[in-house]
């Protein structure tokens, strides 16, 4: 159980507090033998005494202090009956690390049943007074209660620092898998990147030299093999976790939306509202909304324009990327990897993600994802 959530009162608490309310009330019954007018007051104290248990993991301290006084009460209008409850109030109070507030509590109840023995209707004398508060509170039980209550805690805390060392043990092997993916992908992806980028690189270069009109698909595989250059490296710093290379985010997409256009395809973007500060996580899976969208508008939709809009609401942030392409409502879109990924990342933000499509024709990507306004 974690200490710091409050626990509920459940069914098996109740049971317990009732049967040790029924058996203090039939102790309290068989053992009053005298009537007295306080009697009512002696069973109320009684069926108090066992029904408090039902919060004894909930609030251990209180319980403790409601056992002790109803003990008290029930001894001192004259009910021999032992401090049972009490015993129970004990265990619990240690169990959940209360240990000055139950010694002192315990130090207390040792010293003031004597006088109310003394001053009950049976009007013991002081030293059988002293003897029936040992008999009351059975001390080797109070001893052996403490005792396991505070064994069980320590063994309780044990497990504990065993789960928690079981799970810092997860996140180290964690983080070298994730240093061992980040030098699998430098080596398998670096070097490829990079000879695409130099090569475009050097036929734009050439091209330029001789006077030559560059191609435009030859610019827009120049300035993917820079951004994916860029994105790479920003990538492997995430799985290094070194901090020093922070992914992309909204601030990037205009120059998204300008590389788009290199490709042919016209794209547009319209920022609404007042733009807030963003949680990392929520900015990161903007941008790849943006990102896997156009990419797909570019790759499958044969689209001529795409449309990006960014609204920021109050608590919320929207995005929605439409394009003019041939699908219809009748077309059943056919769920690809990027899609399923922006969905996963939408879903883990507590967001909604909707990408079917339009009505008028093409395809729409509608994204909300929850902002805690910080602005």
């Amino acid at each position: 159980m974690g200490r710091g959530r409050r626990e509920r009162i459940g069914v098996g608490d109740w049971a317990i507090a009732v049967g040790m309310a029924g058996s203090l009330l039939i102790a309290g019954v068989s053992r009053q033998h005298s009537p007295s007018p306080a009697d009512p007051l002696g069973y109320a104290a009684l069926v108090a005494d066992g029904l408090a248990l039902a919060a004894r993991r909930r609030a251990p301290v209180l319980v403790l202090a409601v056992t002790a006084a109803c003990a008290l009460g029930y001894q001192a209008v004259g009910f021999d009956v032992p401090a049972v409850a009490y015993l129970f109030a004990v265990y619990a109070a240690m169990r959940a690390g209360h240990r000055v507030a139950t010694v002192a509590c315990s130090a207390i109840m040792l010293a003031v049943i004597p006088p109310a023995l003394v001053v009950s209707p049976h009007h013991w004398p002081v030293a059988d007074a002293f003897k029936q508060t040992r008999d009351v509170l059975q001390l080797a039980w109070l001893i052996a209660a403490g005792a396991a209550g505070e064994a069980l805690r320590q063994a309780e805390r044990r497990a504990d620092e065993a789960e928690r060392t079981r799970e810092e043990t997860a996140r180290r092997r964690a983080d070298e898998e994730r240093l061992h993916i980040a030098r699998e992908l430098h080596d398998s992806l670096t070097h490829q990147i990079s000879v695409i980028k130099v090569q475009a690189e050097v036929a734009v270069h050439l091209a330029g030299k001789r006077g030559e009109q560059v191609p435009e698909a030859l610019l827009a595989i120049r300035d993917a093999g820079r951004e994916a250059a860029r994105e790479l490296r920003a990538t492997l710093d995430v799985l290094r976790d070194d901090g020093k290379s922070p992914p992309h985010g909204l601030a990037h997409v205009p120059d998204l939306v300008e590389r788009t256009r290199a490709t042919g395809l016209n794209a547009g973007l319209t920022i609404e509202g007042r733009p807030l500060t963003l949680p990392a996580a929520v900015d990161r899976t903007a941008y790849r909304i943006v990102q896997e969208s156009l990419t797909n508008v570019a790759r499958h939709a044969a689209a001529a324009t795409a449309s990006v809009r960014i609204t920021y609401r109050p608590h919320a942030l929207v995005i929605q990327v439409d394009d003019d392409g041939p699908a219809t409502p009748d077309t059943t879109p056919v769920p690809g990897v990027g899609l399923l990924g922006m969905r996963e990342r939408v879903t883990a933000l507590g967001g909604r993600l909707r990408a079917a499509p339009r009505t008028e024709g093409g395809f729409s990507v509608h994204a909300e994802l929850p902002v805690e306004r910080t602005t």
